[in-house]
């Protein structure tokens, strides 16, 4: 199974897509590939689907669109064409339920060898339902991995493996998150937190950047994200640094204002204290003697910012 969350939804058994057309089966199909191996209790599902009132019903209609997926999913097994690898190779240290075991990757359990079934794919599992990928890929799970590379490489001061790993995961990217599916609360829960994970790696993709001197590269980027970001604090702060170092002083200092009037109008904050000595820094040091701003996760900018 591949799995991409990272962008449209595109789940594919055996080559084949599997997603419905559907809105609601594909908000079900959505939540579980988030948690793609992992357990998704059916209350889980239910409040993404109708709240936190769900209808008498909404077992039953679950259970509706879970066997509009397994016939997706089954007709996709039976295409010609390359199988999904049998994960009788996975762990078997999980418990067991319904439809195979629960644990996580155990995709081969409890059908003894054969193909696995629209109904080993999606299991019915104690207390919820079970998406198993039996080994192949998931989007943002790769992601993380290739993210976690580029942060340890910033530890390390290895800017430019930092700058090319981190590069990598953000090439995974190719659109919001979940792209095509009508979020309910569970969703968007776990899309903001994807999207601040890739606001954070690209921060420090371009701290990476600038510490390798490439300033100038960065500024057309830099001019699209402080106007799609007009409140994160880290971005307008590394545009300040790129266009001092690019002999922009006067551009820089502008940037900071702007910020500065966004933050006191819409939310009555003041710039955090960094980003305050990053301009002062930028009113009296040579642009080659900038300093870069401390770098900060992708954080709303009222947990840095001051009272105004």
């Amino acid at each position: 199974m591949e799995i991409e969350v990272l962008g449209w939804l595109a789940v594919r058994v055996n080559g084949v897509s599997v997603v419905p057309t559907a809105p609601k089966p594909r908000r079900v199909l959505g939540l579980l590939a988030l948690h793609a191996d992992q357990v998704v209790p059916v209350s889980a599902l239910a409040e993404e689907l109708w709240g936190a009132l769900p209808p008498r019903s909404a077992r039953t209609t679950l259970q509706t669109y879970v066997l509009q997926l397994r016939e997706l999913i089954g007709a996709a097994l039976a295409a010609p064409g390359p199988r999904p690898a049998d994960a009788d190779g996975a762990s078997d240290g999980g418990s067991s339920g319904a439809g195979g075991g629960v644990g996580g990757g155990d995709a081969g359990a409890g059908h003894g060898g054969r193909r696995p079934g629209a109904k080993d794919v999606l299991a019915t599992v104690a207390g919820g339902y079970l998406l198993r990928t039996g080994g192949g890929t998931v989007d943002h799970r790769e992601f993380e991995r290739r993210a976690g590379g580029g942060y340890r490489a910033m530890d390390a001061q290895d800017y430019a493996g930092a700058a090319r790993r981190l590069a990598g995961a953000l090439g995974l990217w190719s659109g919001p998150a979940l792209a095509g599916v009508q979020a309910g609360s569970q969703i968007e829960v776990e899309t903001r937190r994807l999207e601040e994970a890739r606001l954070c790696a690209l921060a420090q993709r371009i701290d990476a950047d600038l510490h390798l001197g490439r300033h100038r590269e960065l500024l057309p980027e830099l001019t699209v994200l402080v106007n799609r970001h007009r409140m994160h604090e880290s971005l307008h702060g590394q545009f300040m640094v790129a266009l001092h170092r690019a002999g922009r002083r006067g551009e820089a200092l502008d940037v900071y204002q702007r910020l500065r009037t966004t933050l006191v109008t819409e939310l009555g904050l003041e710039p955090s204290a960094p980003l305050g000595r990053l301009q002062r820094s930028i009113l009296t040091a040579r642009p080659d003697h900038t300093p870069l701003p401390a770098s900060a996760p992708a954080a709303p900018p009222h947990l840095t910012a001051r009272p105004a």
